[in-house]
């Protein structure tokens, strides 16, 4: 994970949140985001959230699942709560990349729900 992923992970946030703000999603509310690990190695996936988990976030239960190239991944995903201001998400968005790289897993970005 570079400098690059990074970028990209910004500009899924801007364009997300633009689409969910011009789709009418409430934004004076909080959202729920839930924000994607994952490793093809369960053990390192536990190592992260169990360091998530001591950081005192909300961690979701790991399970298995499988990609369309048939691979199997391991995946959990952390959740808060946070408006739908592109600054917050963005720097949600860098702890959480860094927190995915600390524990050399892959942090696939966030997604939340509409909310009226």
């Amino acid at each position: 994970m570079n400098d690059q992923a990074l970028n990209e992970l910004y500009e899924h946030t801007e364009s997300l949140v633009e689409a969910l703000l011009s789709d009418g999603s409430n934004e004076e509310v909080h959202h729920t985001i839930e924000h994607h690990f994952s490793s093809a190695s369960f053990e390192q996936l536990e190592k992260a959230a169990i360091a998530a988990f001591k950081l005192g976030l909300e961690v979701e239960e790991p399970e298995e699942a499988e990609l369309e190239s048939g691979e199997k991944v391991f995946a959990f995903d952390i959740v808060t709560e946070q408006p739908l201001e592109i600054d917050i998400l963005k720097d949600e968005t860098k702890f959480m990349f860094e927190l995915a790289k600390q524990n050399e897993v892959d942090y696939d970005g966030w997604g939340t729900y509409f909310e009226e």
